[in-house]
């Protein structure tokens, strides 16, 4: 794959990174490592996993459901804590070959600012990633944009199906990119109740596909993400004017995307 520069031209938020693609918060932990299966030096970035001001425990009903051309996962993102996220793993992130960006979990507005406060001046952070939550306000959401700009440049993740809702009241933002969390669904389980999760696997792209494609139609960077498994996908998300491109769950599997 040639490496092409991700350059986010929006004042004061430049944020370089080459090659355009990286992998997906919540799918390679929260610093680089060593992998037989992941092939990190194709990767211009990496992204942590969710992290949220307070430690978080595990969903009480975590699970995973196949479907047709993909699979179903509640897990409530379980993370430490920013503090203990912090304490473990700045150094690898000041030793670390690839810039790091820090994905933000966040619910509320309030607990924006102290966590951007304690991610600024951190050596080898390129950059911030605010999750948007999926039951957030688009009024809710331009509030936790404002209160995460500071130093380091804010790209914001948005639920997919609502990537051009919360787009459209964020093109006046001090943001880098929009990116694109996985759509949310609900499945039978084996008692026939519905079960509630987010949505990956290939038969996701189309809908990835679309919403990039909306994003970019508002002239604003978007970084394309969901159902992504062949290098020919890759190609066509940066052919249509995506800034860059995410792996989610194809790096979970044996597959290599890139040949």
């Amino acid at each position: 794959m040639d490496e092409l520069l991700l350059d986010f031209s929006i004042p004061k938020y430049d944020l370089e990174i080459s090659p355009p693609v990286m992998n997906a918060a919540g799918t390679l932990g929260y610093a680089p490592q060593s992998s037989d299966l992941v092939k990190f030096d194709r990767l211009g970035a990496f992204v942590t996993n969710p992290v949220s001001l307070h430690p978080r425990t595990p969903a009480s009903a975590r699970t995973s459901q196949p479907f047709p051309g993909g699979f179903l996962l509640h897990s409530g993102y379980p993370n430490p804590g920013l503090r203990s996220v912090i304490k473990q793993y700045a150094t690898r992130w000041a030793r670390s070959t690839l810039p790091v960006i820090v994905h933000l979990l966040v619910h509320q507005v309030e607990d924006v600012q102290p966590m951007v406060s304690q991610l600024e001046g951190r050596e080898g952070l390129t950059g911030i990633e605010l999750g948007i939550p999926p039951d957030c306000e688009p009024g809710q959401a331009v509030e936790m944009v404002g209160a995460a700009v500071g130093e380091l440049p804010l790209i914001v993740r948005v639920p997919m199906e609502r990537a051009g809702v919360f787009t459209s009241v964020l093109t006046e933002s001090s943001l880098a990119a929009i990116s694109l969390a996985p759509p949310r669904g609900a499945l039978l389980d084996q008692q026939d109740q519905p079960v509630r999760g987010r949505l990956f696997g290939p038969a996701v792209f189309p809908l990835a596909l679309a919403a990039v494609q909306e994003v970019i139609d508002m002239g604003v960077p978007v970084i394309a993400s969901g159902g992504v498994y062949k290098q020919r996908q890759i190609e066509a998300l940066l052919g249509i004017g995506a800034t860059g491109v995410q792996l989610d769950s194809v790096l979970w599997s044996l597959g290599d995307i890139w040949g």
